[in-house]
């Protein structure tokens, strides 16, 4: 029997709704009705971390559509016919069709955790119609204070999962309450602009109705939790995103965030990324992870480290999954005698027992089981929000505010001042005059967009950011001839470069609705992305 969409709504059980307690710390809730839940604070508060626990699942898919769809990550192997490769291969190569399994993982995992977020946001009376947030009488026994704590988080979490949804598939089905099987097939996919619409009115709502403590003023029982500053912060970069930006509403939640939440920059960028040190200063908002056999540990140290290294790199041995490319790892500037960039090693480890030896090490610690790993996965950081504003403010000069913005996130991974000589022989930061100094806005943008790639690689970004600015298919078709030699050419049968450099065009860009959400339903026709 085929699976009903996944926006069809039917008796829902509060599965998946024991607490982490990184979010909260309470006791498991399982097997509930939702006709008799929702019924008070507690547990709605409960739910609620349900949700957040729910953002987990998304991720074991989405580096797969994001880091393996721009030059940061290939597959590691060129002779290997598992499903599993030849999936990640054709999404590497822009070759996947509409009935993709792990892009088809990656929509029932989003859509599940909307459900969720759905469920806790009718119980507080928030609906949306007609572009517009409502809040009426809640059903469950909540204060006004505690109304507008939950709601203001689900808003986001929500925000958050259409954000995502409407970048990789452009229009997709907006189900903003829970709904009957019947009511569900009547959904159809809505415009890029009505997305756009909910998604702004949700985060708006959460800047509103969240807390804007400063960083270390957040009471313990939020840390972890979404607040004004990670809600102003996103919808910035969906302000920037839009199909027509609107640089100047993002500039001014940018600068609101830079000068008033107390988060920052961490001294070393190790840091942001340590265990012993979760959510420091630079964390606006990342998704969170608990080891020790609670069933909410990150499997990424086991998928990205090196395949067949038993337990030199990770117990269990790893995946060798989201290789990183030979183009990213040569983009980070090291020197023997001069500056070098601090984020490579961080970022990208190297197993001497492999021909094929790096891996991502950005989200790898020490586990005592495989796939139990302690580390979060970072959506918001202090750097990207810096970043953002330069790209908002836009070319203002050698000298001016932008490029002083790359400089400061060169500095802090360890750019020394340029002098004379090679600017790419060692790691700098960007001189006001000469040779090397930026002076066009074309320049601007490639050092930007650089910056952020090497700043924020493998936290799915890259492939957003290339689209956001129009980037994405001349990359891409330049990142595909530097690697051909020694990579694409060998696969067999052989792949021509001009072949593999056609596949990434501006439809390609958006990821294929799944058929089956197009062929389970009997009563609407529901159109297919261009190109699939």
């Amino acid at each position: 029997m085929k699976k009903l969409l996944y926006i069809t709504i039917t008796l829902f059980l509060l599965n998946g709704l024991s607490s982490c307690q990184k979010i909260v710390d309470v006791d498991p809730i399982s097997n509930e009705v939702a006709s008799e839940y929702y019924r008070n604070n507690t547990e709605v508060n409960n739910a609620l971390s349900g949700c957040y626990n729910g953002m987990q699942e998304p991720l074991l898919y989405e580096w797969m559509l994001t880091e393996l769809r721009s030059d940061n990550a290939k597959q590691r192997s060129v002779s290997s016919t598992t499903n599993a490769n030849v999936e990640l291969n054709q999404l590497n190569m822009y070759t996947a069709s509409a009935q993709h399994q792990q892009i088809y993982n990656y929509w029932l995992s989003v859509y599940k955790n909307i459900r969720n977020i759905n469920y806790v946001l009718r119980s507080l009376g928030v609906t949306y119609q007609n572009g517009q947030l409502n809040y009426g009488q809640p059903t469950a026994n909540v204060t006004a204070a505690q109304k507008s704590q939950l709601a203001g988080q689900a808003l986001f979490l929500r925000a958050y999962h259409y954000f995502n949804l409407v970048r990789l598939f452009g229009g997709v089905f907006l189900v903003t309450q829970p709904l009957e099987p019947a009511a569900s097939k009547q959904v159809n996919r809505s415009s890029v602009e009505d997305c756009y619409k909910l998604i702004i009115a949700d985060l708006e709502g959460a800047a509103s109705l969240l807390p804007a403590n400063k960083y270390g003023q957040i009471p313990s029982a939020d840390v972890g939790r979404a607040n004004a500053w990670s809600a102003k912060a996103l919808l910035a970069k969906v302000y920037l995103t839009l199909p027509v930006p609107r640089p100047a509403d993002a500039l001014a939640l940018l600068n609101d965030v830079i000068s008033n939440s107390g988060y920052g920059l961490e001294t070393n960028y190790a840091n942001v990324f340590s265990i012993s040190n979760e959510m420091n200063r630079e964390i606006l908002f990342t998704v969170r992870f608990k080891a020790g056999l609670v069933g909410l540990g990150n499997s990424m140290a086991n998928t990205f480290a090196p395949a067949s290294s038993g337990d030199a790199i990770v117990n269990g041995d790893g995946s060798g999954f989201n290789y990183p490319t030979t183009n990213l790892n040569s983009a980070f500037r090291i020197s023997n005698t001069s500056f070098s960039d601090a984020r490579k090693p961080v970022t990208i480890g190297t197993y001497a027992g492999s021909t094929t030896p790096y891996y991502v090490n950005k989200f790898l610690s020490k586990v005592l089981v495989k796939n139990d790993a302690e580390n979060d996965f970072p959506v918001i950081r202090f750097s990207d929000v810096l970043l953002l504003k330069a790209e908002a403010t836009g070319f203002d000069g050698p000298a001016g505010t932008s490029v002083g913005i790359i400089n400061q996130i060169r500095e802090r991974a360890g750019a020394g001042n340029y002098t004379t000589g090679s600017f790419t022989a060692a790691f700098y930061k960007y001189p006001a005059t000469g040779t090397a100094a930026i002076t066009t806005q074309a320049a601007f943008i490639t050092a930007l967009l650089d910056e952020r790639r090497l700043e924020l690689a493998f936290e799915n970004q890259r492939f957003f950011d290339l689209v956001r600015t129009g980037q994405a298919v001349a990359v891409m078709q330049a990142y595909y001839a530097s690697e051909y030699t020694s990579h694409y050419g060998r696969y067999t049968p052989t792949i021509p470069l001009t072949t593999l450099q056609a596949n990434v065009n501006t439809q390609k860009l958006l990821l294929p609705i799944p058929q089956r959400e197009i062929d389970t339903n009997n009563e609407i026709s529901i159109p297919q992305n261009p190109g699939y």
